[in-house]
């Protein structure tokens, strides 16, 4: 078992190679670790991302197979099979980091902002469900003068679904409250920058 302290420090470490072009050759495909991982699979942490192409998660924290236990939804949001996830890898498995990771220019965020700016009432009804699960952490930006600065807005937005969804895996499941308060597991929030691949930790990050 790597404690969330040490797992955070890899992520931090392999987004650095990645943003610095200097992967590892640990993370790289081989058969010797295909074979390896047949009896079973330790990740270090879980991250509960965004289903956005331009995010892939391993190769943005430069892991490798068996590394990382990925959970990819858009927006990045927590229903109940998102919860259940988290609970089976840090119970089975043991992972005591979790990292819920946001982006940048986030469209399922665009879309939530557009349906509070101008609501329709379009759109497919399971895509809407995405949109209401965001809808509570940003629609309190709009009463501010954020709403006067779009970019901002958004910034402001992407990294409030984080926190809230971060917020929701802390408190919404007596499995990981009781890990957290006992066993050493660690949720964390974090942005990914479109534009400079620099992922930035800055949700219950430990001290």
């Amino acid at each position: 078992m790597i404690p969330a302290r040490e797992a955070l420090q890899r992520l931090r470490d392999g987004n650095r190679r990645f943003v610095d072009d200097t992967r590892s050759s640990e993370s790289l495909i081989s058969p010797r670790r295909r074979a390896e991982l047949t009896a079973g699979q330790e990740p270090f942490a879980a991250i509960l991302g965004c289903s956005d192409s331009r995010v892939p998660v391993e190769i943005v924290f430069d892991q490798g197979l068996g590394d990382l236990f990925v959970i990819r939804v858009a927006g990045n949001i927590v229903a109940p099979s998102q919860i259940g996830s988290v609970e089976f890898v840090a119970e089975r498995f043991k992972t005591r980091l979790v990292v819920v990771l946001g982006h940048s220019s986030c469209g399922v965020i665009q879309a939530t902002l557009e349906h509070l700016q101008s609501p329709t009432g379009k759109g497919s009804r399971n895509v809407h469900s995405i949109v209401s699960r965001v809808r509570p952490s940003v629609e309190g930006l709009l009463e501010t003068g954020l709403r006067y600065d779009y970019d901002a807005l958004l910034h402001h937005a992407v990294r409030a679904n984080v926190r809230a969804s971060a917020d929701h895996l802390r408190h919404g499941s007596q499995v990981i409250e009781q890990l957290i308060q006992t066993e050493g597991l660690v949720v964390v929030g974090a942005e990914y920058s479109l534009e400079t691949g620099i992922v930035d930790f800055f949700d219950g990050v430990p001290e």
